[in-house]
């Protein structure tokens, strides 16, 4: 019989080796490093040209709750500006009580905001909320330059950091969803559709220009291939439930780590198993889910998931695109909730986790809450947190304070095997033994001269192996010598 799987504690220096520090090396080496000019000095040479980070403005607007909360949402969108390699410049909050339907933050803000971005040299304005194609078009023909909404700046995120090729299709079917109604001609080399009631497919003289027939080309194209990942994904899909339908057969309980992006998710699979996820400081820094094995003090198995971040207002394409990767939270047995410590608002965080986890259908599950960088966190706030709260582990996946209470509360909401089973199996049986350890609860252990005394609770599966051994009362244990 193999020897249990028990848990080693890691060392610092092992905890830095299992944090993705290769492929995190690999991500900072592509970026490219402010303040190195590579501007050209001599204006006669072929090209002029200037290479440097996007240069953004910020734009929001506060409609609902406090002060406090619409700057904490600019913050965030200035983080994910970051993470998506700008460079901040300034910020403008407008207080109206819904957003211009034509402009976003209306006329005379429009006005303050293109003048903002002529006098800090800026060459993109984010807008912390998703604009409608008339909006995007109305902001960049008054502002004279790029505009981007929270939605696209988290799928180009998303794009930046997708790994696998499941990952990869499911934002691209993202991108191309959001996409496809905000297609138009640029400028006006492009003929458009003539005016007039003639005869023809909606067009007066000349019928439709070649404008009109390249965006109906591309929105084709774009149908097309959302098509085609559709299909893609699902067949990942039934891959990812064959897996789960074998740890179902197997009795194996799974647990899936959920929580707000940049909350430290990674940082907690990684001191349970060294799984060796990257680790970083920034918002969406890993999207491709990661399962691993651990093991429970009394020898049971489970898995630990750790799933793609959530974020306020995530876009509802990539909520439907990564629907298949969130399923596995809805089909574990308990959801560990981990919420950052040291942000500014973490309640707002659980709203916006449980939100998305009700979207999914995973919010019927029992939740285990971690508070987590309690190491970097005020006592004051954490006093807080804690009446607020007063189920939550607090803990810290960095230092490693409190992960024996994170490990002790998941293992004692694992779910229990349903049926209880006291047998005697011979000695040449010990694979049902070793398997009664790994996927049951063993309540007593006893070695008769005819075999191994278990008094267990396990699944339905194997309780139908162990009943040819099973025994009505508990024979008496050979005495010690």
């Amino acid at each position: 019989m193999r020897d249990q799987e028990t848990y080693v504690p890691l060392s610092d220096d092992e905890i830095d080796a299992t944090t993705g520090g290769f492929e995190l090396s690999e991500r900072q080496s592509l970026r490219r490093v402010p303040g190195l000019s590579t501007e050209l000095t001599d204006v006669t040479e072929v090209e002029y040209r200037q290479l440097r980070l996007e240069r953004v403005v910020l734009v929001g607007v506060w409609t609902e709750g406090s002060q406090t909360d619409a700057e904490n949402s600019l913050t965030e969108l200035a983080a994910l500006a970051e993470t998506a390699g700008s460079q901040v410049l300034e910020g403008l909050i407008q207080r109206r009580h819904r957003p211009d339907p034509a402009t976003y933050i209306g006329r005379g803000k429009v006005e303050e905001l293109g003048s903002m971005v002529i006098s800090s040299g800026a060459d993109t304005v984010i807008c912390d909320g998703e604009l409608s194609p008339s909006q995007l078009r109305n902001l960049e023909q008054r502002t004279k330059v790029k505009v981007v909404d929270r939605t696209a700046l988290i799928l180009d995120i998303f794009a930046q950091h997708a790994k696998s090729k499941e990952g990869k299709a499911q934002v691209e079917l993202a991108q191309l969803e959001y996409l496809l109604p905000r297609l138009r001609g640029w400028g006006e080399a492009l003929s458009r559709q003539a005016g007039g009631s003639g005869s023809g497919a909606g067009g007066g003289v000349g019928l439709r220009g070649p404008g009109e027939t390249k965006l109906e080309i591309d929105r084709r194209r774009i149908r097309i291939r959302i098509s085609r990942l559709r299909r893609e994904i699902k067949a990942m899909k039934t891959v990812r439930q064959t897996k789960r339908a074998r740890r179902s057969r197997n009795a194996v309980p799974a647990v899936a780590i959920a929580g707000y992006t940049n909350a430290g998710k990674s940082s907690l699979l990684n001191r349970f198993t060294g799984a060796g996820v990257l680790v970083e400081n920034a918002l969406f820094a890993t999207l491709d889910p990661t399962t691993r094995k651990a093991t429970a003090a009394d020898g049971r198995l489970y898995t630990l998931s750790d799933t793609v971040g959530f974020v306020r207002h995530l876009p509802h394409q990539i909520v439907e695109a990564f629907r298949s990767t969130l399923e596995e939270v809805a089909e574990s047995d308990l959801v560990v909730h981990v919420v950052d410590g040291a942000h500014p608002d973490p309640e707002e965080q659980v709203r916006a986790v449980r939100e998305v986890l009700a979207e999914v259908g995973a919010d019927r599950l029992p939740e285990l809450l971690v508070v987590n960088k309690t190491d970097a966190a005020d006592e004051e706030t954490l006093l807080r947190l804690k009446r607020l709260w007063p189920d939550a582990i607090f803990a810290s996946a960095r230092s490693g304070r409190g992960i024996d209470e994170v490990r002790a509360a998941i293992e004692q909401r694992l779910p229990s095997p349903a049926v209880e089973v006291r047998a005697v199996l011979p000695y040449d049986r010990g694979d049902l033994v070793a398997r009664a350890h790994r996927q049951g609860e063993v309540l007593s252990t006893a070695h008769l001269p005819e075999g191994t005394l278990l008094h267990v609770r396990v699944g339905e599966a194997l309780a139908a192996e162990l009943t040819p051994y099973a025994v009505e009362e508990e024979p008496v244990a050979a005495p010690a010598r």
